[in-house]
């Protein structure tokens, strides 16, 4: 499949297996660490170029040392970057990812990232295209005015669709993704971000206020699976139990997992497995690309496991 991924570039700094996360005037120690490429956008094209998929990449970036490793690990992964024009005056964004064996934080510096803008994306890379997605809705200041145009423009030119919100930085949730997601196919949210959206903590009763007649919402839940609702059925698919190292970018490992199944025309359970093996294999190594699963490994681990 041909996909456009429109999103965010930038390098990760993850710190494995911190002792604790750190507070004010105090230093703790960490027992790994590796430089990554990162982004949600970035991972979920990896994730996806890594099973098989063509797939093609714009976002911003500088011409600084991040910059270029950014461009060179996208190139490396057989991503189609001809619409990248690296810029001198832009400085390329970082996050640092901070992981414990119970949780991670972040802490991120926008840089170029916040000045991608919709009108950016041509029509003829549209039409060179079968799907669109796009990440991190809320961190995308530039883009998120003009996305749900962007989606509509995609729809009209034959595409399908697909948005991970990411997490708000502001924590505001402002509701204007509810109209957004009216042109949206697939809607891809952790179960934090749906709660704060919606203001529900009920799954059911937050699944509900996005249901709007056309996307499909799957929840990621971590080490619980994913759920989802699928002509009124509730649908529960559970994590599939791996040796895990670091779960930097396992939710976007998911989407590419979901997303590869999906516009295959998979049944939604058996999509939602795919998100589910994807994001569980990716957690194998440190950072969110250095371990995503080949085809094989998906099957072969839920062959495993069934």
């Amino acid at each position: 499949m041909r996909i456009l991924v429109v999103g965010e570039i930038n390098v990760d700094f993850v710190f494995k297996g911190c002792h604790a996360l750190p507070m004010p005037g105090k230093e703790v120690l960490a027992d790994d660490f590796v430089m990554t490429p990162g982004s949600s956008s970035m991972i979920c094209a990896m994730g996806l170029a890594r099973l098989g998929n063509q797939v093609a990449f714009h976002g911003r970036l500088g011409t600084d040392a991040s910059g270029k490793f950014c461009l060179e690990a996208l190139q490396d992964a057989g991503i189609d970057v001809t619409s990248l024009r690296p810029d001198g005056s832009q400085r390329t964004g970082v996050t640092v990812s901070l992981s414990t064996p119970q949780d991670r934080a972040l802490v991120t510096f926008a840089g170029a990232i916040a000045e991608l803008r919709a009108e950016e994306i041509e029509d003829e890379w549209l039409r060179a295209a079968d799907h669109l997605h796009v990440s991190s809705y809320y961190l995308q200041k530039a883009l998120r005015p003009g996305c749900r145009e962007l989606f509509a423009r995609a729809a009209s030119l034959g595409l399908t669709t697909s948005l991970d919100p990411g997490f708000d930085p502001e924590q505001q949730w402002e509701s204007d993704l509810f109209d957004t997601l009216r042109e949206v196919d697939v809607f891809l949210p952790n179960e934090q971000e749906l709660q704060a959206i919606t203001g529900r903590s009920d799954m059911r009763e937050a699944l509900a206020l996005v249901q709007n007649g056309r996307t499909q919402t799957i929840v990621k839940r971590g080490r619980q699976g994913c759920v989802s609702v699928h002509d009124g059925q509730w649908l529960n698919v559970p994590a599939y139990a791996v040796d895990a190292i670091d779960s930097t970018g396992a939710g976007d490992s998911f989407d590419a997992g979901f997303l590869h199944a999906w516009l295959r025309d998979v049944p939604l359970l058996d999509c939602m497995r795919w998100g589910s093996a994807c994001g569980g294999l990716s957690t194998r190594g440190i950072g969110g690309t250095t371990r995503q699963a080949s085809t094989s490994e998906v099957l072969a681990l839920m062959t495993d496991k069934s």
